[in-house]
C-alpha cells in the first residue's frame, strides 16, 4: 500500500513540474520613447571671486559683493526658495612666480529662474553687481514630469509596434503583456551657447540676446514580453 501511495505520489509531482515548466509562447521586445520640448526655466550656478595679500581683508571684500548680489536677486523679484549659496571657500595659494603666498575669497550661488525671458536682463545685473564667475548653466522644464510619463507611453507603444511587426509573418497576434521593465527615463538639456563673452556682457545694451534656448530631449526605454495568440 505505502509503495502504491509513493508511486502515485511520484507521478503527481512529476506531472506537475511538467505543467509549471511548459513554456507560454511569448515575444520580447525593447521600446524607445523620446519627446523633445522647449525649456521654460533655467538654473544658474555662478560665483563671485576675490584675490589678495591679506586673509581678512580678501574675505571681507568678497562679502561685501556678494551681499551686492544677494540685495540684487531679491529686488529682482527671485523668490527666496529659488536662490541658495552652494559653496563658500577661502584658500591660501601659493605664487610661484612671485615667490610668495595670496588668499582667494570665494562663493558660489545657484538659481532657478522660472521665467527664461528675463536672462538677460538678471545676467546683465549679476555682472554688474559684481559676479565674475559663470560655472554652469542648464535648461529645465516645469513640467518634466508631464514629458517623462509621455516618453514612457510612446515608449510602450514603439514595444507594441515592434512586437506586432514580428509576428504579422507568422499568422499569430499579440496578446497581454507578461512582463514590462522600465529600463531608465533620461532626459537632455541643451548646452547653452553664450554669444558673448561676460567681459563683453558688462558693457552692452540689455536688448543684446546670448542665450541659445533650444529643447530638452526625454528618453524613455522599456522591455516588455507579450503573449502570443
Amino acid at each position: 500500500m505505502k509503495k502504491a501511495v509513493l508511486i502515485l505520489f511520484t507521478l503527481f509531482v512529476t506531472m506537475t513540474q511538467a505543467q509549471e515548466q511548459k513554456q507560454i509562447p511569448q515575444v520580447s521586445v525593447s521600446g524607445e520613447g523620446k519627446i523633445k520640448v522647449k525649456p521654460d526655466q533655467v538654473e544658474i550656478n555662478f560665483g563671485v571671486e576675490n584675490l589678495g595679500k591679506d586673509a581678512k581683508e580678501v574675505k571681507k571684500l568678497n562679502d561685501e559683493n556678494v551681499d551686492k548680489v544677494v540685495k540684487f536677486i531679491k529686488k529682482f523679484g527671485i523668490a527666496s526658495t529659488d536662490f541658495q549659496t552652494t559653496n563658500v571657500s577661502l584658500n591660501r595659494n601659493y605664487d610661484y612666480d612671485k615667490k610668495k603666498y595670496n588668499y582667494q575669497a570665494s562663493q558660489s550661488i545657484c538659481i532657478l529662474l522660472k521665467d527664461i525671458t528675463k536672462y538677460d536682463e538678471l545676467m546683465m545685473g549679476l555682472v554688474d553687481n559684481g559676479i565674475n564667475n559663470i560655472s554652469h548653466v542648464e535648461f529645465k522644464s516645469s513640467k518634466i514630469e508631464e514629458h517623462k510619463a509621455e516618453a514612457r507611453k510612446a515608449a510602450m507603444r514603439d514595444a507594441k509596434k515592434k512586437a506586432e511587426d514580428y509576428v504579422s509573418v507568422l499568422g499569430q497576434k499579440v496578446g497581454k503583456a507578461l512582463l514590462i521593465t522600465d529600463n531608465q527615463v533620461n532626459y537632455f538639456p541643451p548646452q547653452p551657447m553664450y554669444k558673448a563673452a561676460m567681459a563683453e556682457m558688462a558693457d552692452a545694451g540689455a536688448s543684446q540676446e546670448t542665450l541659445a534656448v533650444g529643447e530638452i530631449e526625454v528618453n524613455a526605454n522599456v522591455s516588455v514580453s507579450f503573449i502570443l495568440e
